[in-house]
């Protein structure tokens, strides 16, 4: 008994020391308390991380008020919380989570700042709202709804949409549901005040709040009578009223009809808010300069690419050896062998060469998926990550579609491409991600991830891995193609360009397939992806290449190590990993300025 009490006692004096030597770390040293040196900044990560997966648990209606308050103040309370914090008394590593914290919960207000501003301007076109957000906050909160007053409340909301819809009809005259005489887009938008591109969000949360109202009504008919009883037929009522809704939106004031999913509506978000997330990414330029780096790279792209067209004797109409290339595809059945064949290519490209360390068991566990024909409408190549998902003709597609993306998903392209989204792509990152600070997938940034499976591209490029000139011509397409994204998305979003015009650039001047243009453009716009995704290949790259240059060109890194840094540090703005790398001196105020493409005029 006096050992096991001996033990107790022990334990309590190491807790009561851990605690001690916590709070000095959180406060700094004061008079002759040590200063504790290990980091504790990943635990506060880690636990803010699970914060805000429960918050986003319990707040799922992204369109609710309710939830923008609470993620605000969220945010708030954990920049605060933050604050306090010595950051002097911090280590090395400590001090670059700090950032890393810091940066990301101000980018995530920035954003939480768009989303109230698109949802103040919709807000007169979903007067029905507050009524389903009242019950899924009701819900979340569990209290019992009256039956009755919960009824009486569906069905005023049904009458507040038939109001609306009276109200915003561009043609009163017409059939409230668009009907048959839904006439183009262009000639709604002319005739309605309203903005074809702000009632198409309002459509999407229309199918969203159906979607909450949907849930709160299964949480209690059949298990509640009196709801059951009292709820049925103005449930019914509300939901096909929803379903109106949103069809009158799409065809009256967008245009578009139900089964239209070709369509592309973009939501632009303007100037600031594109500065604003490149401050948030600490890219120290402005969308006018990226653009023209960007065309810098793509005059760079062509001149290579008549290059290789001379090669295969087309002389100076490289598209037509392009067209060549597209016709490099393998028949039906034969894509998943041909993909399992370069994927293992590209990671014995790099483990020749010492670039970066491949585990056995990473080559071991990379899988393969096909995607299916729904996906491939916005994604008509293959893409990676914990698997690869190869895009290829199915038997449900028409002959236009089917010849479409063979072409586009043909060898050299292919070959181009594979290693991006494996090995040493996208699979080594998370490869890796899962094992070396894995708490730093919070910072996730798409200049890092996408970033950094380009930047393989262009050294794979630069070490003669396209042999022959028609992979040339593959791998100079998809890095025409990652200048060209940067272009579209920004005049895009600065108001410059129309979703068709961007397909036009992409079929004009890279030389898409007019279906692939479309996909590209539709996943560039449809909200699951930020507005500066597309702009994170290239700009990511050129990050990464100008750092390794310092690093490894400056003989401060071998090449393996350097590679294997960037995948063991973790996802993070490039600036914030080159001030790591490098040892800078790191400050609570830490602001970007490394032009790492050098000053760069607008072009005129």
């Amino acid at each position: 008994m006096r050992f096991h009490a001996t033990v107790w006692q022990g334990r309590k004096i190491f807790a009561f020391t851990a605690m001690l030597t916590f709070l000095c770390n959180a406060m700094g040293t004061h008079g002759d308390v040590p200063r504790l040196t290990s980091d504790r900044m990943p635990t506060i990560i880690e636990q803010y991380a699970a914060d805000r997966e429960a918050l986003a648990a319990s707040y799922p209606v992204r369109v609710s008020p309710t939830r923008l308050e609470r993620l605000k103040k969220f945010f708030t309370d954990e920049q605060s919380a933050l604050q306090v914090l010595n950051f002097e008394a911090l280590s090395d590593s400590d001090k670059l989570d700090y950032l890393l914290l810091q940066n990301h919960l101000a980018a995530n207000l920035h954003r939480l700042a768009i989303e109230e501003r698109r949802e103040a301007e919709m807000e007169p076109l979903t007067p029905f709202a507050k009524t389903i957000e009242d019950y899924t906050d009701d819900l979340r909160l569990m209290q019992r709804p009256d039956p009755e007053k919960a009824a009486g409340r569906l069905t005023v909301m049904v009458k507040q949409i038939e109001q609306a819809m009276k109200a915003f009809d561009p043609r009163p005259d017409a059939k409230s549901d668009g009907g048959s005489d839904s006439k183009p887009r262009k000639e709604v938008a002319e005739k309605s005040k309203v903005n074809p591109v702000v009632a198409y969000r309002a459509a999407q949360a229309t199918e969203q709040l159906s979607g909450a109202l949907t849930k709160w009504f299964n949480f209690y008919n059949s298990y509640d009578p009196q709801f059951t009883w009292w709820m049925g037929i103005p449930y019914n009522d509300a939901k096909k009223a929803l379903a109106d809704y949103e069809g009158f939106l799409k065809k009256k004031l967008v245009g578009i009809a139900d089964d239209d999913k070709t369509t592309i509506i973009g939501d632009p978000v303007g100037r600031d808010a594109i500065l604003a997330d490149l401050q948030d990414n600490m890219i120290p330029y402005t969308p006018e300069e990226l653009i023209a780096i960007a065309q810098t790279e793509m005059d760079w792209c062509t001149k290579e690419m008549l290059k290789a067209s001379h090669e295969m004797g087309y002389g100076d109409d490289w598209h037509k050896a392009l067209e060549h290339v597209k016709q490099m595809h393998v028949a039906p059945g034969e894509q998943p062998e041909l993909i399992r064949k370069l994927v293992v290519e590209g990671s014995e490209f790099v483990k020749h060469r010492e670039m970066v360390t491949v585990p056995a068991l990473a080559d071991e566990t990379w899988r393969m998926i096909m995607m299916t024909p729904k996906r491939q409408l916005v994604n008509p190549f293959f893409t990676g990550g914990d698997e690869i998902s190869v895009s290829y003709p199915t038997d449900t597609m028409t002959f236009e579609q089917r010849e479409m993306s063979m072409r586009g998903n043909n060898i050299p392209f292919a070959h181009a491409t594979a290693f991006h989204e494996m090995i040493p792509g996208h699979f080594l990152q998370f490869y890796m991600g899962a094992r070396y600070h894995n708490y730093r997938q919070v910072f996730e940034t798409p200049f890092w991830g996408e970033g950094d499976a380009f930047q393989w591209e262009m050294e794979f490029y630069d070490l003669g891995f396209n042999k022959s000139p028609e992979e040339r011509v593959g791998a100079l397409f998809w890095r025409m193609h990652r200048s060209a994204r940067v272009m579209f998305t920004m005049r895009f979003h600065l108001g410059e360009w129309t979703p068709k015009q961007c397909i036009d650039f992409l079929v004009n001047q890279v030389g898409h397939e007019p279906d692939n243009a479309a996909a590209e453009v539709r996943r560039s716009f449809d909200g699951s992806v930020g507005p500066l995704y597309q702009c994170a290949y290239l700009m990511g790259a050129l990050q990464i290449r100008s750092l390794r240059k310092e690093l490894v060109d400056g003989h401060q890194m071998t090449e393996r190590q350097f590679h294997d840094a960037l995948l063991h540090e973790g996802p993070m703005p490039i600036e914030l990993l080159r001030a790591d790398l490098k040892k800078q001196k790191l400050t609570r105020d830490y602001k970007t300025g490394w032009e790492f493409y050098g000053p760069h005029p607008v072009h005129p």
